[in-house]
């Protein structure tokens, strides 16, 4: 998403360190290269790396490394490679193309799969252990709270109802299982979308992962470093937009306090005043595009 706006708002150049630290499936990569920039590349999905490689490394060369990591690890892979810090920071969020449209990964209902959804296949935890035993409390829970599904207590029951008959084993099943407790109805979005969200987000800690590289960012960045997120729900992009707004703020001010004092978290100046969305060009190519938000924040420089 944003091919080129990213790469403008990176100021990618020679001599740079870049970090993708969601290489997917190369896209933004490339044009990093292609900038001249020194690339570090990140990604948790094997296959995702197997497949830059295949389209970068042959080509490009000694700029760039590509690492097996979650983001979330960047400060600590930093530490361990010596690099003082970085000139900017790309994560484009969500769930792949190459992700969605592979029944065997478990992230969608299209196709029957196992309902797995683990980006990094090594991972302990699957969208089918949730299903099948958590308390049905916990399990609404996690469908309100990350799939913002008003229905999820409805669906939550229903779930562990059929369970103790059956233990969920693919993405139709369980599709199918909540579109019977919450009908279509008409409508063109599948009743079981926002609960596919949520157990997605829940089995790959994203959003824990998203908050710490943005704490982490403040010291892996450079002065004049640039911070760029793509997000493609409204959890992503609150969490990046009260970062940002927090982080770029010179003073605070409390009723109660006699005189505004220093925000001790300020370590950045904000880029783009209002995310930026896809043009209406890149939708039509790219449907999915279309909840996609960018926002851009710039380290101080001391």
């Amino acid at each position: 998403m944003f091919p080129e706006e990213a790469i403008h708002f990176l100021n990618a150049g020679p001599e740079k360190l870049i970090v993708d630290g969601t290489v997917g499936g190369g896209g933004h990569t490339r044009r990093i290269l292609a900038s001249g920039a020194l690339t570090l590349g990140l990604d948790q999905d094997n296959d995702a790396l197997a497949y830059a490689r295949d389209r970068i490394e042959p080509s490009g060369c000694e700029r760039i490394a590509l690492i097996r990591s979650n983001f979330r690890h960047l400060r600590e892979l930093l530490d361990e490679c010596r690099i003082d810090g970085v000139d900017g920071i790309l994560v484009d969020l969500g769930v792949s193309s190459y992700q969605i449209d592979t029944p065997d990964r478990g992230f969608s209902f299209r196709g029957d799969g196992p309902l797995d959804m683990r980006m990094d296949t090594s991972g302990a935890c699957t969208a089918a252990d949730l299903v099948n035993t958590l308390p049905e409390v916990e399990l609404a829970d996690i469908i309100y709270r990350y799939g913002e599904e008003r229905g999820s207590r409805r669906i939550a029951r229903a779930i562990v109802e059929r369970r103790t008959a059956m233990p969920f084993r693919t993405t139709k099943d369980l599709a199918d299982c909540i579109e019977r407790v919450k009908p279509r109805r008409g409508k063109k979005t599948h009743p079981a979308t926002q609960t596919f969200q949520a157990l997605r987000i829940a089995v790959n800690d994203e959003l824990g992962a998203l908050e710490k590289l943005l704490e982490d960012s403040v010291a892996c960045l450079r002065p004049g470093g640039r911070l760029v997120v793509i997000t493609f729900h409204s959890l992503e992009d609150r969490i990046v937009k009260r970062f940002i707004r927090s982080h770029s703020t010179a003073e605070i001010d409390r009723p109660e306090w006699p005189a505004p004092k220093p925000n001790p978290e300020y370590s950045f100046s904000t880029v783009l005043r209002k995310a930026l969305s896809p043009s209406s060009e890149e939708i039509s190519v790219n449907p999915r595009a279309r909840s996609a938000r960018l926002r851009v924040a710039e380290r101080l420089i001391d």
